[in-house]
């Protein structure tokens, strides 16, 4: 499911869209917070659209969630970028 709503990473960083899917492939525990993050992803835009209902509070923390996997995922692509760039020269 994809809306104006969703966040795919390789919607909000393009530019990292090879990195992001090589991961995927070949890191684990990236291809698992990645789940994660398309899962809560996922429910935060049942809630807006009203398909699900939630409390406020429980909107704020799956947004939380969604935002600290988001850093997560992001601070693995950069390291990669980084040591690929310090490789590459």
């Amino acid at each position: 499911m994809h809306s104006d709503l969703n966040h795919p990473l390789v919607v909000d960083f393009p530019e990292y869209k090879g990195t992001i899917h090589a991961l995927k492939l070949s890191n684990a525990h990236f291809k698992h917070l990645l789940e994660q993050y398309q899962t809560v992803d996922e429910e935060i835009v049942r809630i807006e659209t009203e398909l699900e209902p939630a409390t406020d509070a429980r909107t704020e923390q799956l947004k939380r969630r969604r935002l600290q996997l988001k850093d997560e995922l992001m601070a693995l692509v950069l390291s990669v970028r980084e040591v690929h760039r310090a490789v590459m020269g």
